[in-house]
């Protein structure tokens, strides 16, 4: 993913030389911007830009506001950045647009992970296959092989093990899982999670060890050696 562009928005310098210096070592293009006004203006001279880290709390411009004026007329997937961790602040973030809303203080290096994984599922649509060690997705046939065997999943199964892989060595909550996979205006019983995670570990025989538990929390694919 050498030579993407990421605008990284913070008012906050010291965070925003953080996140690029992580972004940098794996060869992003980062450009910054302090304050919502400057992130539209930069944004609007850079129409390559693949990806937007946004801050919530700045000047002139919040985060919502810049992103919803984002919104109007742009796709480009957003990551919220922000010391807010209140559900109604996340909620409104999704409502807007938000691909991923990641807290502070976080690692670095997840952050890295889940840019690379958000850059996979938006710049990765017109690629036909996803291969994860034993497991094979043709997504053009929607077909799943796993030890070149085809499994039968149902639609929801397939969806799944999907989000799984396009996710994988990052540990996702049951809530993020159901929010993505059954989308953000489903009021379900997270704990369905679990019973859908059971019959496709179920299916996928012994492969279905890349599907780890992470306690008191939800799950995270990892290749299992």
């Amino acid at each position: 993913m050498e030579d993407v562009k990421i605008l990284v928005v913070d008012d906050e310098a010291r965070m925003r030389k953080l996140v690029k210096d992580f972004l940098s070592v794996k060869g992003f293009i980062v450009l910054e911007a302090e304050d919502g006004e400057e992130a539209l203006k930069v944004f609007d001279a850079n129409k390559d830009i693949k990806l937007i880290l946004l801050d919530v709390m700045m000047p002139k411009l919040d985060g919502f506001e810049t992103l919803e004026v984002i919104r109007q007329y742009s796709k480009v997937p957003v990551m919220m950045l922000t010391a807010r961790s209140e559900e109604r602040d996340e909620l409104k973030g999704y409502k807007l647009g938000v691909d991923e809303y990641i807290t502070k203080p976080f690692s670095p290096k997840i952050l890295v992970a889940r840019v690379e994984a958000v850059l996979r599922r938006t710049m990765g649509e017109s690629e036909e296959k996803l291969i994860a060690g034993a497991i094979e997705i043709d997504k053009v046939a929607r077909s799943v092989y796993i030890d070149q065997k085809p499994v039968d999943l149902s639609f929801k199964e397939y969806e799944l093990l999907t989000y799984f892989i396009e996710n994988k060595g990052i540990a996702l909550s049951r809530e993020k899982i159901l929010n993505s996979v059954w989308n953000y205006d489903y009021f379900g019983d997270a704990r369905t999670i679990d019973t859908h995670v059971k019959k496709l570990r179920a299916k996928m025989g012994e492969r279905g060890d890349y599907i780890k538990t992470v306690w008191g929390m939800g799950y995270k694919f990892e290749i299992t050696p």
